[in-house]
């Protein structure tokens, strides 16, 4: 259990997970789901994992006002000012920095690690030393620090960091930020040994991002600063700011890490993985000799290769000459289409808005 009090994390859960449809759906996004059958959801498991070095009473969710009873259900262990409720999207930025603010008037000396609610993590201990040690980092400077990971392949879904000259151990000034590159160049970066995945995890103390925010977004600044007498106040609800849908859209990446001159880099190799596709979850499942993925559901497969099955509990899909298939069905949504083709199920869950409206969504 966390004793250092000075140490918070934020859990950013508010995302629709869309291309992970029919399976994510906007009533119940991918973070409140429980993918690998281990009776916890992806969101609980965030929780378990930083609660391991931080007191439950410092960790705080962001997350859309739609999802305000799901993260009550899910975390029971937050009191209702932890939760920040989020009226309408408005990117990482807004999202980083509102609860930045909210801890500064909690604990003005406070050191933040911020982190999405859908990563899976499978060397934990590695990864909770890496956490430990960059919370430490950040509380000596003003250095605002991201979590490099070591590229096993070209992948072209994550951003890339490139590292300059070392700044203590294991810790490197940042370079430059790549987003998604083409395979090409992922090739490259992968081969040069100078690039680590983006893992969009930070670290950093709670005046260091107010100052790169003032500076950097001051428009999102001045927006935040009106609603700083109720920041930190015992609320008997989830908090949410009415100012909030007047911030700016814009990405932590872009708004401020891609900008600032104080930015450092962690790098570790803890089996990361950013859950964000069907494609990285047939990664990280356990295949059959055919190269086949079936997730809780029974499944027999004729001459069909390299296929991710993903029904309702109790189905049984009988599938005959597929090679590099999704079959999901979940609720009232059957989707099959090829694997590597998952960029379009975006498409397809707007097509299926446009055309039947809001059920299918």
């Amino acid at each position: 259990m966390g004793t250092n009090k000075d140490n918070f994390c934020v859990i950013m859960g508010g995302g629709i997970g869309s291309r992970f449809w029919p399976f994510s759906r906007k009533t119940l996004p991918k973070q409140f789901l429980d993918f690998f059958g281990t009776g916890r959801s992806l969101l609980q498991q965030t929780f378990d994992r930083f609660n391991k070095l931080i007191p439950a009473e410092n960790i705080l969710v962001v997350t859309n006002d739609l999802y305000a009873d799901l993260v009550k259900e899910q975390l029971p262990e937050l009191a209702p000012g932890q939760i920040l409720l989020e009226p309408m999207r408005r990117n990482t930025a807004p999202c980083i920095a509102w609860a930045a603010y909210h801890i500064r008037a909690l604990n003005p000396n406070a050191n933040i690690v911020v982190a999405p609610s859908d990563h899976l993590i499978l060397k934990e201990n590695e990864f909770l030393s890496s956490i430990e040690k960059g919370l430490h980092y950040v509380s000596q400077s003003e250095r605002l620090l991201t979590l490099g990971i070591k590229p096993n392949r070209p992948e072209t879904g994550y951003g890339y960091i490139q590292i300059d000259e070392p700044a203590g151990d294991n810790f490197y000034k940042v370079k430059t930020f790549t987003e998604k590159p083409e395979l090409e160049l992922a090739k490259v970066f992968v081969e040069s040994g100078e690039f680590y995945w983006n893992s969009g995890l930070f670290m950093w103390n709670v005046n260091a991002i107010i100052k790169s925010v003032t500076t950097l977004l001051p428009e999102l600044a001045l927006k935040l600063e009106q609603g700083k007498a109720a920041y930190g106040t015992p609320n008997e609800k989830a908090f949410i700011d009415e100012n909030f849908p007047a911030c700016p859209n814009v990405s932590i990446d872009f708004g401020i890490m891609e900008k600032a001159d104080n930015v450092y880099v962690s790098l570790g190799d803890f089996g990361w993985s950013d859950l964000g596709t069907w494609g990285s979850l047939y990664d990280l499942s356990t295949k059959d000799e055919e190269g086949n993925v079936s997730l809780k559901c029974e499944s027999l497969l004729y001459n069909s290769n390299n296929n991710i099955v993903a029904l309702p509990e109790n189905k049984l899909a009988v599938i005959e000459g597929l090679d590099g298939y999704l079959v999901a069905e979940s609720d009232n949504v059957l989707l099959i289409c090829k694997k590597d083709e998952e960029h379009s199920i975006r498409k397809y869950v707007n097509d299926a808005q446009i055309k039947m409206g809001e059920k299918y969504i």
